[in-house]
C-alpha cells in the first residue's frame, strides 16, 4: 500500500525528538516502509534539505549526519510526485492555495493535503493543523502498524 509521507515524519525519524507518541507513530511509519512506498510532494525535498541545513548552521547536528540521513532516504521506497508543482497554482488559482486558504496553512502543508487528496492515499504526518484539515476532507491517516 501506498500512502502520503509528511516531513514532520522524516523529521522524527531524523532528530528522534517529541512526545512519546509522535516518535512511536514514526517509528511504525518507518517499519512500514519496508513494505510500503510513500509519496511525497516535489516540495519534500526542499523541506528536508531545509532542516537540515537549519540544524547545521545552529551546530545541532554534522555535515556527515546529516548526509548519512540523506543516504537512508534515498534507499527506502519514496517516489516524488511530478504534479504537485502544477496543482499549486492552475486551474482556478490552483488546488493547493485554495487548500492553503479554506485551512488557514501553510502552502506547503497544503501540498501533502493536495496529494492524498488528488491520489486517496492515507496520510502520515504528526502536523496537528494537517490532521485536523485532513479529516475535514475526509483524508484518512495512514494507520502506520
Amino acid at each position: 500500500m501506498s500512502f502520503i509521507l509528511d516531513n514532520s515524519v522524516t523529521m522524527r525519524w531524523f532528530f528522534g525528538d517529541g512526545s512519546p507518541r509522535d516518535l512511536a507513530y514514526a517509528s511504525r511509519v518507518l517499519d512500514a516502509m519496508k513494505t510500503n512506498e510513500a509519496v511525497v510532494p516535489g516540495l519534500w525535498g526542499l523541506e528536508v534539505a531545509n532542516v537540515l541545513a537549519r540544524a547545521e548552521a545552529t551546530g545541532l547536528v554534522s555535515e556527515a549526519r546529516s548526509e548519512t540521513f540523506i543516504g537512508m532516504l534515498e534507499q527506502m521506497g519514496i517516489s516524488v510526485d511530478p504534479a504537485s508543482p502544477a496543482h499549486a497554482l492552475a486551474s482556478m488559482l490552483g488546488a493547493t492555495l485554495q487548500l492553503a486558504r479554506r485551512y488557514k496553512m501553510s502552502a506547503y502543508d497544503a501540498a501533502y493535503l493536495e496529494l492524498a487528496l488528488r491520489t486517496g492515499l492515507p496520510l502520515a504526518t504528526l502536523d496537528e493543523q494537517l490532521l485536523k484539515a485532513a479529516r475535514k476532507t475526509g483524508v484518512k491517516r495512514f494507520a502506520a502498524g
